[in-house]
């Protein structure tokens, strides 16, 4: 454990290691108390540097959570089209709940959040993807039901040098249904996966503060410009199995509290099984990305 004082003169914060390539711990510190000016800038340094941050012990409400995901930026906002007037945007809810018990597993609700056992970034379907998502624990179950993280960074730095080069002049195609296609022809169906024309985007991602390329994939991507189709998916594969070997792979395994915070930049995720008559529910803000977090550079290239 290794203390740091990026929090104000008056605060000092513990760390420890997530994974030897991914990830810190932060001890002692209550995320109601963080603000623009006090306890963002330290947690912020964090996150550009480790990719992923975990706080423990939390006590956010929902209200809580939307304001302390605000100090990253936009609060993504996926269904904006569906509100009537009027109507409050409300916290996603990532979670196999409903008022008459847990769903079936073959209902298509339960199918959605299967695929998100597949590996993905956030959004990147949209025309404005993720900075990160933050994930609260608030039902837990007996076992499973865990979150996976791959630092797509760390593998992009063992990466060949020659497949480095390829990989940033690489385009890869990206659309909502392509990963529920993936589970089910009847869930990518749905309207829902076809509000967004695909996207294209580099598959190289740079960290604008720290200098740092991260692959940048997701179950999302169907196609590799300027490649056959199934060429195109192989490399995708490929480079999906490369980045998420155990190496560069942390398992969290949830308690009710629990904070989970990374950098969809640089990282790729999964959710893992679980006992399917058991409920499960974490809330989830996504953060759209903006200029400064490279979004510019991106769209450039």
């Amino acid at each position: 454990m290794r203390s740091i004082r990026a929090f104000g003169a008056a605060r000092t914060v513990e760390t420890t290691p997530l994974h030897p390539r991914l990830g810190v711990e932060l001890h002692g510190l209550d995320l109601r108390d963080v603000t623009a000016k006090s306890g963002y800038p330290g947690l912020r340094a964090l996150f550009e540097t480790h990719s992923a941050l975990l706080i423990r012990n939390q006590t956010l409400t929902d209200a809580d959570h939307m304001a302390f995901a605000s100090l990253f930026g936009p609060i993504e906002d996926r269904k904006a089209d569906e509100r009537k007037e009027g109507e409050a945007f409300e916290v996603p809810r990532v979670s196999n709940e409903t008022p008459g018990g847990v769903t079936d597993a073959d209902d298509l609700h339960s199918l959605n959040l299967k695929s998100n056992m597949l590996w993905h970034a956030d959004s990147t379907f949209m025309p404005a993807p993720a900075l990160t998502n933050i994930l609260i624990a608030r039902v837990v179950t007996s076992e499973g039901g865990n979150t996976e993280l791959a630092s797509s960074r760390a593998a992009f730095a063992d990466f060949p040098e020659d497949l480095k080069a390829r990989l940033r002049g690489l385009r890869f195609r990206h659309h909502y249904s392509h990963s529920r296609a993936r589970i089910s022809p009847e869930l990518a169906a749905l309207p829902m996966f076809h509000k967004w024309p695909e996207q294209s985007w580099p598959a190289v991602w740079k960290n604008p503060v720290t200098g740092d390329e991260a692959l940048y994939i997701a179950s999302h991507a169907f196609a590799v410009e300027g490649l056959e189709e199934k060429e195109g998916q192989a490399l995708i594969d490929d480079l999906t199995e490369r980045a998420t070997v155990p190496d560069y792979v942390y398992s969290h395994r949830w308690a009710p509290g629990d904070v989970l915070i990374w950098d969809q930049r640089a990282v790729l995720h999964r959710g893992t099984p679980w006992p399917p008559d058991e409920p499960r529910t974490l809330t989830s803000l996504c953060v759209t990305t903006t200029e400064a977090d490279g979004l510019a550079d991106m769209r450039a290239r």
